[in-house]
């Protein structure tokens, strides 16, 4: 198993288990996943199905250039009602696209807020059904949660999630298995603004400028002062050459503790 360090809180996404989303979720009631349609569902992904689709696209600034390439903003645990709509609509006002890991409990709670994320033109990934440590679970536990959300938010969007990013970054060997029948392509992260500990606007936008073309960063749609921050650190990608992009997969490792996985930003 890996498992990311949170104590030093680097690359995890909560100091304390469980600290950082047990209050987005608490009274939202997972959604049980049948034996007979985890086989099912297993089964039907050996098949083509279409990855999430977008009604409309947050369109660029029609100045924006990109000479220096592209970095993902990702938002994982919602969608969260309370701050959703300010954070769509500051991406849109900034021409920028991102991408949302959700959670399938807070999903199948809202599925009108996942539908407003695909008609502004994100991307939308799976982040398990109740935010569990995954490896802790076994088998298959472990896939139920994966699938349930899968099959979630196919049925809201009425597309199969590709991207898959596990609770607190924290992967196994069983896991990418899991991941592989599924057909989902792993993503952790390149840069984590500490929005779950706390971080204020201000440093928020300053780890943004630590990105690197093909950088990854972690945020949460629940935390006002990432919300707050996407303006600047959208006008600081510009000024540094770089638009915000999709996550693709890529042959080398990108390092991450003590694994790497195979996720990059690329051109949308």
């Amino acid at each position: 198993m890996t498992q990311v360090p949170h104590s030093r809180g680097r690359f995890g996404s909560c100091s304390v288990r469980h600290s950082c989303w047990g209050r987005h979720s608490a009274g939202r009631r997972p959604g049980g996943v049948t034996s007979a349609a985890l086989a099912a569902a297993a089964a039907a992904v050996v098949t083509a199905v279409p990855a999430v689709g977008h009604a409309a696209v947050a369109r660029p600034h029609p100045q924006w250039r990109c000479p220096n390439g592209y970095v993902a903003l990702t938002f994982d645990d919602g969608p969260t009602a309370s701050t959703l709509p300010a954070l769509l609509e500051g991406l849109r006002a900034a021409g920028a696209r991102a991408t949302f890991f959700n959670q399938g409990n807070n999903a199948e709670a809202r599925p009108d807020l996942v539908r407003a994320q695909q008609r502004a033109g994100m991307w939308i990934g799976n982040h398990t059904n109740t935010h569990p440590h995954l490896p802790d679970l076994g088998e298959p536990a472990a896939f139920r949660e994966i699938l349930g959300t899968q099959l979630t938010l196919r049925r809201i969007t009425g597309r199969w999630p590709t991207l898959f990013r596990p609770p607190y970054g924290e992967t196994s060997e069983q896991i990418r298995r899991d991941e592989a029948r599924l057909r989902l392509l792993e993503v952790l992260w390149t840069v984590d603004s500490r929005d779950w500990a706390g971080a204020s606007t201000d440093e928020i936008v300053a780890a943004a400028r630590t990105l690197q073309p093909g950088g990854i960063l972690l945020m949460h749609d629940w935390a006002q002062a990432s919300v707050d921050a996407v303006p600047r650190i959208v006008g600081d990608l510009r000024d540094r050459g770089l638009c915000p992009g999709r996550i693709a997969f890529t042959p080398r490792k990108v390092p991450f503790g003590d694994t790497s996985f195979h996720a990059v930003a690329a051109a949308p």
